[in-house]
């Protein structure tokens, strides 16, 4: 994976959400963050949120963490907004306040695996792989027009750091 430290404004995200952890979902029966992506998508809930800054950018972020990477945390996919204003029933509201983040790039691969494989590099890796401490606040992942080939998916990982 390539990395580079970058620094992000405030963002603003409308979405769903799920209340999962990394244990839950290494068993896919009992997994929350596949059956809410698959609604995400099935009922095509991106074309219902209103003020789409980056219509057909998904968002997946993973915040409110318990602890690390080994405790419960929120999982939300959506899309960046450019207002909260007039959000519909059923969807959840995100702020994720400026940062400071390690972005990873995948090489292209095929889904889950692009992502099963960057998530478990990303978890062996120390601060100074990072370029600073863990922060545990809100992660993202950036999905765009590289992510349309399910066999050859590229994205963006934001590790947010100190």
């Amino acid at each position: 994976m390539q990395k580079n430290l970058i620094e992000l404004p405030d963002m603003l995200l409308i979405g769903i959400t799920a209340r999962t952890n990394n244990k839950r979902e290494a068993d896919k029966m009992k997994g929350k963050i596949w059956p809410c992506v698959q609604r995400y998508y099935h009922e095509k809930l991106f074309e219902k949120i209103r003020n789409r800054k980056n219509p057909g950018i998904t968002i997946c972020a993973y915040t409110e963490y318990e602890s690390d990477y080994t405790g419960d945390y929120t999982y939300f996919i959506g899309e960046e907004v450019s207002s909260h204003a007039d959000v519909l029933a059923g969807f959840d509201k995100l702020v994720i306040p400026p940062q400071r983040y390690a972005k990873f790039t995948t090489g292209p691969d095929a889904m889950p695996d692009v992502l099963i494989k960057a998530w478990n590099q990303i978890w062996k890796m120390t601060p100074n792989d990072f370029g600073g401490q863990r922060l545990y606040h809100t992660d993202f992942e950036l999905y765009d027009e590289r992510a349309q080939d399910h066999q050859n998916v590229v994205l963006d990982i934001f590790i947010g750091i100190i």
